[in-house]
């Protein structure tokens, strides 16, 4: 499958080399062109421009940061819209607004282009190892088409209806309960570190008695072991999510009083500087709010 990957940062690169290993015949292109040039040894086609990496593409891929950097590569001059084939299909897999996955629906729509929204769930290691999950929604035949780029980055696809938008909204509301993960870990690790108890013993204790989902092991260990550079996902991103969510639920008058406690801490992390921690340094303001170093 002839396959344009547009964005290779710490996730992108990752699934592009994935989508490599699997043979497909993949075109990259990166705003910082040397990140794109690192992929030619594993046999990558490298683009000097987004219009040269899609115009024969039958899937776009786009793993960007923000609706910013989406739009851009999308909507601005020399974009995907203006290049991708009318029988081809732009697969969005960044975390991006519900607003703007509803508007490049209609772009992509009125260019008789197909628009899916594919959202990823895992962190770099994840995808480096093509353990990714990945929601889905959009055209049912649009998604066929796409499931040979899911099934070569990573282990489990669930589709959620027909609508694009509906898998950045499932996106969103997962990046919110992981946030709310990472605070609750982070005050109660701070609480039994009050009380002289090793914290991996803690954490150790809590996700083998009551919870077992990787994401407490994830980011109990991450915060036990203090270990938050290098980041797998960086304070600024995860700020920028819970932006998100936030700008979703007063879309549809939904109240999220967690997520807007969330917001402020994210926002008091990087106003103190650990923007390029991982977002779980959070735990850290926890930590200090209990007098801990």
């Amino acid at each position: 499958m002839k396959i344009a990957f547009i964005g290779l940062g710490n996730m992108g690169s990752c699934m592009a080399r994935n989508l490599l290993r699997a043979k497909h015949d993949v075109t990259v292109w990166n705003r910082t062109p040397a990140k794109a040039e690192e992929l030619r040894a594993d046999n990558a086609k490298v683009a000097k421009s987004v219009t040269e990496a899609v115009r024969e593409a039958e899937i776009t891929v786009t793993m960007l940061a923000d609706d910013h950097a989406v739009a851009a590569a999308v909507l601005g001059p020399g974009g995907i819209a203006e290049n991708l084939p009318p029988s081809g299909t732009h697969v969005s897999m960044s975390t991006i607004s519900v607003e703007l996955a509803m508007r490049l629906a209609v772009e992509h729509g009125r260019r008789g282009q197909q628009y899916i929204s594919a959202p990823v769930f895992g962190r770099p290691e994840a995808a480096a190892a093509a353990k990714l999950f990945i929601v889905v929604a959009g055209d049912s035949t649009a998604i066929e088409q796409a499931k040979p780029v899911f099934d070569a980055i990573g282990q489990g696809t669930f589709v959620i209806g027909p609508k694009p938008e509906m898998a950045n909204v499932v996106k969103l509301t997962g990046n919110f309960l992981i946030s709310s993960v990472i605070e609750s870990l982070g005050e109660a690790i701070a609480l039994a570190r009050k009380y002289e108890i090793d914290p991996h013993r803690y954490v150790d204790f809590l996700t083998n008695a009551m919870f077992a989902a990787p994401v407490y092991k994830t980011y109990g260990g991450i915060i036990a072991d203090e270990r938050y550079q290098p980041a797998g996902f960086k304070m600024r991103l995860g700020l920028k999510d819970v932006r998100l969510i936030l700008a979703a639920a007063e879309a549809v008058d939904a109240p999220m009083p967690i997520a807007s406690l969330i917001r402020d801490n994210l926002l008091t992390a990087v106003g103190r500087g650990m923007e390029a921690l991982d977002w779980s340094a959070t735990a850290k303001l926890a930590a200090e709010n209990a007098g801990l170093k």
